[in-house]
């Protein structure tokens, strides 16, 4: 067997999609919206790695446990060959390029971002970490570099607005890759 092939996803009925972007971009409401609007199952990687004990312990200093990115991929593999989940993560550079059919990265203006994670009740040296990422573009530059641009749509998230139309588009791009895998068993 060469050991240079990259292993693919068998055929799916139903895509899978990442939506991903700095906390604060608006991944949790994108991606209950599109989950119901779409039929899809929604996975919040955050709840999976607190219920299932996906992590190395808990960071203090920034509220937050130090992910185990192999745990995390172990625990998702079966559940993403099927396909129709909606994933929402902050981070996705670990996941196998073979799950997503879409990956959607948000994005929003700091602003934004520094006061939805301040009516968290974040503390101030995690909003300053995701304002400084939002900036910089951490996670679109980690998304440029793990996926390919065809499967990439990047939406900015500052309003409810914002938020519908990018709903209304992933719908349409959920039905589309319905119809054009209807065939597959």
């Amino acid at each position: 067997m060469n050991s240079n092939v990259i292993p693919t996803s068998p055929p799916r009925r139903s895509p899978n999609i990442l939506i991903t972007g700095t906390p604060g971009t608006g991944k949790t409401t994108t991606s209950e919206m599109v989950a119901l609007a779409a039929g899809l199952e929604k996975v919040t990687v955050g709840d999976l790695v607190k219920e299932r004990s996906l992590h190395d312990g808990y960071n203090e200093d920034f509220d937050t446990y130090w992910l185990n990115e192999d745990k995390v991929v172990d625990e998702m593999e079966s559940m993403m060959a099927a396909g129709g989940i909606c994933v929402d993560f902050h981070t996705c550079g670990f996941f196998p390029e073979r799950w997503f059919d879409l990956v959607v990265v948000l994005r929003a203006d700091t602003k934004n971002v520094y006061d939805r994670l301040e009516g968290r009740g974040y503390k101030a040296n995690k909003i300053n970490e995701n304002v400084e990422s939002e900036i910089m573009q951490v996670v679109l530059d980690e998304a440029l570099e793990s996926y390919q641009e065809d499967v990439m749509l990047v939406l900015d998230s500052n309003t409810v607005d914002d938020m519908e139309t990018n709903v209304e588009k992933i719908a349409v791009f959920v039905e589309r890759f319905r119809e054009e895998h209807q065939h597959i068993q």
